[in-house]
């Protein structure tokens, strides 16, 4: 028996944190394992394309929108989120069928943005700074902050992490706004929450968490004048994607102090040495790291393998991306 030839196509540190023990074990007797740059495929720098399986990740190299007539390429499964980077939609037109592992990034995803949404509530990395720069307990003294449970949430877009978001919320007391054209009133009901137009959620919510895909209708979406609808002394959370928010216009928000921020994602990665947002007291920065979790790697790594098992058995795909679903992914 001839075993198909599954290609990995991530850099070995990022094989170990999604595989652990070795993807060798996870695949024994179902698959021929092939690496990127192993040299066991004479140096074809399209090899990928003739194995029949493809495992993909950050820093992969794009895909053709078409296979050649040599190539056996029939299903791509990707280890992150995402996949319009890297294997455009005609590509799924075209017999090859794709995957990814986006569900297991959503937890992580999630819990970065609760813990944004409470230490800005709270003024924490404010606080945190100014004890650490002047070992002054009683010059750390911010006032009041503010809990979640009397916090009026904003949600928007019910994508997995914004699901997950969710229920974190729901089950801190908070009231839970959502705004997702994909959503129904009974849907959002189940999930815990009411809803409302995006003029309406911005309006009345304390937070506004951003959660949404970036497509042409949703790009620079909170944009100035939408902003400017946030009640004073209102945050934006953002750990979907940079393009969902109109840069300059947060920027002017939160340098006037009418509104904080909690950033994670950014129109320039790396952020610039002069960028504005090193020198803003009232925002919170991580650098991109919302799925950076072993809970994350390993799950996305799961989800690989079981879809890869699935695919060799003629089962149904769990987490397959399909031509009607393509634009709909954060």
């Amino acid at each position: 028996m001839v075993l198909p030839v599954v290609y990995v196509d991530l850099p070995r540190a990022l094989e170990a944190e999604l595989f652990g023990d070795g993807i060798e074990q996870k695949l024994r007797g179902i698959g021929r394992l092939v690496r990127r740059g192993d040299g066991s495929v004479d140096g074809d720098s399209d090899a990928r394309l003739r194995a029949e399986v493809l495992i993909t990740g950050w820093g992969s190299a794009p895909l053709p929108e078409r296979l050649g007539l040599e190539d056996r390429l029939r299903l791509v499964v990707h280890s992150a989120g995402t996949i319009r980077a890297l294997a455009p939609q005609g590509l799924l037109s075209g017999g090859v069928r794709v995957s990814q592992a986006s569900a297991g990034m959503a937890q992580s995803v999630a819990e970065l943005a609760l813990y944004m949404t409470i230490a800005r509530l709270r003024d924490l990395d404010r606080i945190d700074r100014a004890m650490v720069g002047t070992h002054d307990w009683t010059g750390a003294d911010f006032g009041l902050g503010r809990t979640l449970a009397d916090a009026a949430v904003g949600v928007v877009g019910a994508s997995r992490v914004g699901r997950a978001y969710l229920r974190l919320v729901v089950a801190a007391g908070s009231e839970v706004l959502v705004y997702d054209p994909y959503l129904d009133d009974q849907e959002a009901k189940s999930l815990g929450a009411r809803l409302v137009p995006l003029e309406t959620l911005v309006s009345q919510s304390v937070v506004v968490a951003l959660h949404a895909p970036v497509r042409e209708e949703t790009r620079h979406m909170l944009d100035a004048q939408t902003l400017a609808l946030i009640p004073d002394g209102g945050l934006v959370i953002n750990t979907a994607r940079a393009a969902l928010v109109d840069t300059d216009a947060l920027l002017d928000e939160v340098r006037s102090g009418r509104l904080s921020a909690a950033v994670d994602v950014f129109d320039e990665e790396p952020l610039p040495p002069d960028s504005e947002w090193w020198q803003l007291p009232n925002v919170l920065l991580t650098p991109h790291l919302g799925a950076r979790t072993w809970h994350s790697r390993r799950t996305q790594g799961a989800i690989v393998i079981d879809e890869i098992r699935r695919y060799l058995n003629g089962l149904d795909l769990r987490h397959e991306v399909l031509p009607d679903t393509y634009d709909l992914m954060a």
